[in-house]
């Protein structure tokens, strides 16, 4: 049986997305259609509003400000000598969340599964490096490492530690709560909170 040309376009780039696979798509394009013009049109419009969306200069978390920083890059309350340096835009969401957090963040990418930096990972750190040149007078207090505890995780670590040594008093990580290959982004606010609170 032909799939119609648009529900098979539909499907493929469900498909591409993460976590979803060609089955998983075929079930969503089809619970689209089910839910009738109204859903459609309400969920059309939000992925247009997405063309709003932009990465802030600064950190690479995302924003729809005019200039080219985040509401977080932008306020002159935080501590910006203290950064987080987080893998997902949903790590730093969740960090936020729990309002432990008063520095400013980096967001790297995803880590590969290869153990090593990647080349636009290690463009993010040397863009962080030449901000705190010129912001901190060369050196910050703190960096916090925030990735989810990882043996792979461990390594990378390392060479941030390396990469960064002279341009900041200490690396920290997140400290005891979160467990061994749990996820940041699924941790409770109380136990990311102490986790933040705890970091050393």
């Amino acid at each position: 049986m032909r799939t119609p040309k648009g529900i098979k376009r539909l499907v493929d780039i469900l498909a591409s997305l993460p976590g979803i696979g060609p089955r998983q798509a075929i079930r969503l394009a089809f619970h689209l259609i089910r839910q009738g013009e109204g859903f459609q049109r309400e969920l059309e419009d939000s992925v247009r509003d997405l063309r709003s969306a932009k990465i802030c200069s600064q950190c690479f978390y995302v924003h729809e400000n005019k200039d080219s920083l985040c509401d977080i890059c932008n306020d002159d309350t935080r501590d910006k000598s203290i950064i987080a340096i987080v893998e997902k835009e949903t790590d730093l969401m969740s960090i936020e969340n729990t309002g432990k957090f008063r520095g400013r963040y980096l967001v790297l990418g995803e880590l590969g599964r290869g153990g090593m930096l990647e080349a636009d990972q290690k463009l993010k750190l040397k863009s962080l490096k030449s901000w705190i040149s010129k912001s901190l007078s060369g050196r910050a207090r703190e960096v916090v490492v925030a990735f989810n505890p990882t043996p792979q995780s461990d390594f990378i670590t390392n060479q941030i530690a390396k990469e960064l040594e002279s341009f900041v008093d200490k690396v920290t990580r997140l400290g005891i709560g979160i467990p061994s290959s749990g996820e940041i982004e699924f941790a409770d606010d109380e136990t990311l909170g102490g986790a933040i609170e705890g970091r050393g």
